[in-house]
């Protein structure tokens, strides 16, 4: 018993010690440069958006915020190698995040074992859209032509496992549709293709489509989100033109190394809220087509574990997989 005690005591002197640390360590974050590595391009969406963000917390921390592009799976890996100090960060994607772990078991990164989820920075709305050529002017149209002659309509994306090849996976396993997926590598000739007529649709966020709405070189049909987009406010969402219970979202978060002291998460999480809510860099956001989605890391951690969820089930079902 006495053995027992000393053991529980010293457990918890050990566990008091490393939150005073923790907690000292926030006190004074950051006294240098942060890092965030993107693992995008530079240009992309969550790069442009993440430099708007970026200013701003330089601005709170009175340190500069480096941003370190590092497309795809060099910069998870990278971000997930790093101190978990809190001077380097993650700008991770959905897809990264969630669906392509659940599509490629071989990857070199766990996200669940190697990062620390800190809060959502932005959401960019997919927009189902057609080539004017196949005629329908609404969700029922289409299903209605899709389901006359199946596997007669085809769909372009970015890659097979990306954001807008699921997102059309489970448009077809919710209407009972059967199309053709052709699959590009990158979004702008996935669009380009579908503008010039070489395939008939996709699921598009808005910032690559919006142009070629507007100039009527492709049809918008609704919104992929569970709510309407401000950018294209006058479309239904999916639920709303005939598809109930369908939400999509493309979103992008900050995330920490895993093990990160629990008091600097906090406050980087708070400041990147502060952040986000800040008209300037929300009116920037929203400029770039992009909606600000400022929250917690508790509010990240269970909407990684409702995607997780979901995604599963349909991937599970649709048979998906990347080699």
């Amino acid at each position: 018993m006495r053995r027992r005690l000393l053991l529980l005591t010293t457990a918890c002197f050990t566990l008091a010690a490393f939150a005073a640390a923790g907690a000292a360590h926030a006190a004074g974050y950051p006294d240098k440069p942060v890092r965030v590595v993107i693992p995008f391009p530079a240009g992309a969406a969550a790069d442009n958006a993440m430099r708007v963000v970026a200013r701003k917390l330089s601005q709170y921390w009175g340190q500069p915020v480096v941003i370190d592009n590092r497309p795809g799976v060099p910069g998870m890996q990278a971000a997930a190698a790093a101190p978990a100090d809190g001077y380097t960060l993650l700008m991770g994607a959905g897809s990264g995040i969630v669906t392509t772990p659940l599509l490629n078991s071989k990857l070199p990164y766990n996200p669940s074992r190697d990062f620390t989820p800190v809060g959502k920075v932005l959401t960019n709305t997919p927009v189902l859209t057609t080539h004017p050529s196949i005629g329908v002017k609404s969700v029922k149209e289409l299903i209605a032509l899709a389901k006359s002659k199946p596997g007669q309509l085809n769909y372009s994306s970015s890659g097979t496992g990306g954001p807008n090849h699921l997102a059309m996976e489970m448009f077809l396993a919710m209407t009972g549709t059967e199309m053709v997926h052709v699959p590009y590598k990158g979004a702008a000739p996935s669009v380009n293709e579908l503008v010039g007529g070489h395939v008939q649709l996709g699921i598009n966020a808005v910032p690559s489509v919006a142009h070629q709405i507007a100039v009527g070189k492709l049809t918008a049909l609704a919104v992929a989100s569970p709510r309407r987009s401000v950018l294209l406010p006058q479309l239904p969402t999916m639920a709303e033109a005939g598809v109930p219970g369908f939400e999509y979202d493309i979103w992008y978060a900050l995330f920490a190394p895993a093990r990160t002291p629990a008091a600097v998460v906090d406050k980087v999480s708070a400041d990147l809220q502060r952040a986000l809510r800040d008209s300037e860099v929300a009116g920037q956001l929203v400029a770039q087509g992009s909606e600000p989605a400022p929250g917690s890391a508790q509010d990240l951690a269970r909407y990684i574990r409702e995607d997780t969820a979901r995604w599963t089930q349909l991937i599970a079902g649709r048979k998906l997989k990347i080699e």
